[in-house]
């Protein structure tokens, strides 16, 4: 009778081999380039909590703009010095011409209050925006009512673009550019990733775009009807939304896109990053702009989050008033991460192989310099 024949161990120790010890079985499962993945992944929760945190923890105003008129001009310039002086200067005080200038001024987003002082009475009236946010509006309440409390006065509060029913303390549209943004880098991750690690031709490249595009299409869509007519949170024009949410999608999924294609998986931690960490909590959501920390004041509205949250409230609170910049910000970042991902395909083009889907298998890679260090960066 034949003995039987032993076989090779397997890579890891398995009954058919001898085991290369508990070390062995860690080196692995735990390769070196999953370590520092991790690593990295560690690095970016810790990045997430700090920047929360250290935007949110301590809010302060800070140069709100606030609209001023009375009908002296000398009792006017003289409201304004006074409130310009306040310690710390939580307001940005400007003279206007009466209550018509300043309620435009209001709507137009170039202010976020307006004190109207009525020289013949103890009672002024302070008017506010709450669809640009309550904790803004409340900042604004608090500074304003403790200064005229200092002078014997009362102030009366008057919201004159109030958020809707539906959209508890302004929040609706900081929430609803936050899903597409989350969207955006989940689809333009799965894009990439999808088909392994190859490296995209520029073909493959516009196919992504062109996939993403159709996504965000959808998105957009989808998006404003659930915050507008299904949820009834968010009021305004439901194509202005529309239009807006399938911008910011894109924009996000292109600058992922982009880092992946520089940058490979590490890409993909790269855009939440940028997206994430920096823009969520200088997106001027739950703490718009005058009530954040300088560095978070400074870099909100040139991310996506800031600029889409800006303009959905700008559609919703404000007939679309003071949207442009915050439109060419997204339109930028579209923009430039659909140039840097079509370049990568381009100029970082790995060994060639078949095309996704034909089942036929790629071809060897070059046994003395082994796979193309770019392979994973542009698929």
């Amino acid at each position: 009778m034949n003995r039987p024949t032993d076989t090779a161990a397997g890579p890891s120790g398995s009954a058919t081999g001898p085991s290369g010890g508990f070390l062995a079985e860690v080196k692995d499962a735990v390769t070196a380039r999953a370590a520092l993945l991790v690593l990295g992944v560690l690095a970016l929760q810790l990045a997430f909590i700090t920047s929360y945190i250290g935007a949110f923890h301590h809010p302060q105003p800070s140069e709100i703009p606030l609209a001023v008129t009375t009908p002296v001009a000398q009792l006017t310039e003289r409201s304004v010095k006074q409130l310009g002086e306040l310690p710390g200067k939580p307001l940005d005080p400007r003279a206007v011409k009466d209550e018509a200038t300043a309620l435009r001024q209001i709507k137009n987003r170039e202010v976020d209050g307006a004190l109207i002082v009525d020289p013949g009475g103890t009672t002024d009236r302070l008017l506010v925006a709450g669809g640009s946010g309550a904790a803004l509006s409340q900042a604004l309440e608090q500074v304003v009512g403790l200064t005229e409390k200092a002078q014997g006065r009362t102030v009366r509060i008057v919201d004159v673009a109030p958020s809707a029913a539906g959209d508890g303390r302004g929040l609706s549209s900081f929430y609803l550019v936050v899903g597409w943004c989350v969207g955006g880098y989940l689809c333009a991750a799965i894009l990439a990733i999808s088909a392994g690690a190859r490296p995209a031709n520029s073909a493959r490249a516009v196919i992504r775009l062109g996939a993403l595009l159709l996504y965000s299409i959808a998105a957009g869509l989808l998006g404003a009807v659930i915050a507008g007519p299904v949820l009834d949170a968010l009021p305004g024009s439901i194509l202005g939304l529309w239009g807006l949410g399938t911008l910011v999608v894109f924009a996000v999924g292109a600058i992922t896109l982009a880092f992946q294609g520089l940058a490979g998986v590490v890409g993909i931690g790269l855009a939440i990053l940028l997206v994430v960490v920096f823009g969520n909590p200088s997106a001027g959501g739950a703490y718009p702009y005058p009530l954040l920390p300088p560095f978070w004041k400074a870099i909100g509205p040139a991310l996506p989050p800031g600029a889409g949250t800006y303009a959905a409230r700008s559609i919703a609170y404000f007939k679309g008033n003071d949207m442009a910049p915050s439109m060419l910000v997204l339109a930028g970042w579209a923009v430039l991460g659909s140039a840097v991902t079509l370049a990568c395909a381009i100029f970082h083009k790995g060994r060639p192989g078949a095309a996704v889907g034909s089942g036929l298998p790629d071809p060897a890679p070059d046994l003395e310099t082994g796979p193309d260090p770019a392979e994973g960066a542009g698929r």
